[in-house]
């Protein structure tokens, strides 16, 4: 294995989610179905939304962009991770994890502000109804969207770009089942102050801005439901928010609780653990909270499978 510069490096070697043979394969057919369902359930999504015309609104136009972003996200590591699974020397290569590392943020970015988007549209539904399809018009829609990948590509290229300035030594494994920050951090034999910095603002900013933006607009919204005179409006009102505050609940906690604390070895192990439910979990599970329980989704998959069968 070289060893010197980062440049000269030619791979890794990731421990994985664990390193107990027992283990490996009941893992790989769990994480292989977990994948099955995110691919399924995310590219149905935006077949169904693509096919039918009553659904092509701001809501079902983030959840477009939301299932694309799932599937793309948990396709950057998980096909790796299955075939490690497999293997008895997972192996990756110097400029397959960089640009793995860079597709992750690109992907895990976008999505914090996909569902601050979200957030957005719903206080705009609940708490303006008559502007709102002034406020959410399609040049906001696209406008928001495109705010979302540049945040993503700004933020992706300030981790990338600061990892490959990094000298990496004898060091190769990383304790890790993806080539993510911090777990490179810990094998570079040279100061990784700036790469901290950078992962202290950039993380703080992508989910501090996104958090607040999330709690002041539901911090409206609750006020607007409050003041609904009916039991069943109240009803209809907190069950089209309810989805979102899961998802977005396990997707900046787990995000938090990986990234905004100070690494070590043990942190790095319960890391592995949280990093799963933003990686794995949230994609997988976005498509069921946000689609089986509306009923515009249940008619326009019944409407598709009818022309299809038909």
């Amino acid at each position: 294995m070289p060893t010197g510069n980062g440049s000269f490096l030619t791979d890794f070697l990731l421990v994985g989610l664990t390193d107990q043979p027992d283990l490996q394969l009941p893992l790989f057919f769990l994480f292989l179905g977990m994948y099955l369902v995110t691919a399924i359930g995310n590219l149905g999504m935006i077949l169904l939304i693509g096919l039918n015309s009553h659904l092509h609104t701001p809501m079902y136009f983030f959840l477009f962009n939301l299932s694309f972003i799932d599937f793309c996200y948990c396709s950057v590591f998980t096909p790796k991770m299955l075939l490690d699974f497999l293997s008895k020397k997972n192996v990756i290569s110097y400029m397959g994890c960089m640009s793995q590392l860079y597709f992750f943020c690109f992907f895990a970015i976008s999505e914090c502000y996909v569902l601050t988007s979200m957030a957005y549209d719903r206080y705009v539904a609940i708490c303006n109804p008559l502007l709102y399809n002034v406020s959410m018009s399609p040049k906001v829609c696209s406008s928001l969207m495109l705010g979302s990948y540049l945040m993503a590509f700004s933020g992706s290229m300030a981790h990338t770009g600061c990892m490959l300035r990094l000298t990496f030594c004898d060091a190769n494994t990383i304790n890790h089942y993806l080539c993510d920050i911090l777990p490179l951090l810990q094998l570079s034999c040279t100061s990784t102050y700036v790469n901290e910095l950078v992962v202290f603002i950039v993380v703080g900013i992508n989910v501090i801005v996104p958090c607040l933006t999330i709690f002041v607009s539901y911090g409206f919204i609750l006020s607007s439901i409050f003041c609904i005179s009916s039991t069943e409006g109240r009803s209809k009102a907190f069950s089209t928010c309810s989805s979102h505050i899961i998802a977005v609940a396990l997707f900046f906690g787990s995000c938090a609780f990986m990234y905004l604390q100070p690494s070590s070895a043990g942190s790095m192990d319960e890391g592995k653990i949280s990093s799963v439910f933003y990686t794995n979990v949230v994609p997988m599970m976005n498509p069921l909270i946000y689609s089986l329980r509306n009923k515009d989704v249940k008619c326009a998959l019944h409407k598709t499978l009818s022309r299809m069968i038909f």
